[in-house]
């Protein structure tokens, strides 16, 4: 099995995210998305259809403002030791 840390945000992705998660081949250990963002009216703040998944699915996420300037995301993620 191909461990994977898995990076999105749109809607598109979440077919991909779907896609890895069912796989007998893949196991995705965190997914990496956009922090949340105000949304409608009350600008309540709304994770990504990516976050949804993941959190439904016992997937560990990440949500870095920026990556670069986030070392100890990248720390994380080594951790994780994914294939990719």
């Amino acid at each position: 099995m191909i461990s994977i840390v898995f990076f999105g945000t749109p809607d598109i992705g979440l077919k991909s995210l779907e896609h890895f998660y069912n796989s007998d081949k893949f196991e995705v250990l965190a997914v990496v998305t956009q922090p949340d963002k105000p949304s409608g009216r009350g600008h309540k703040l709304t994770p990504s259809p990516i976050k949804q998944f993941a959190l439904e699915k016992g997937i560990k996420v990440f949500q870095p403002k920026s990556i670069r300037k986030e070392p100890e995301i990248i720390e994380a993620l080594k951790e994780l030791k994914p294939d990719f």
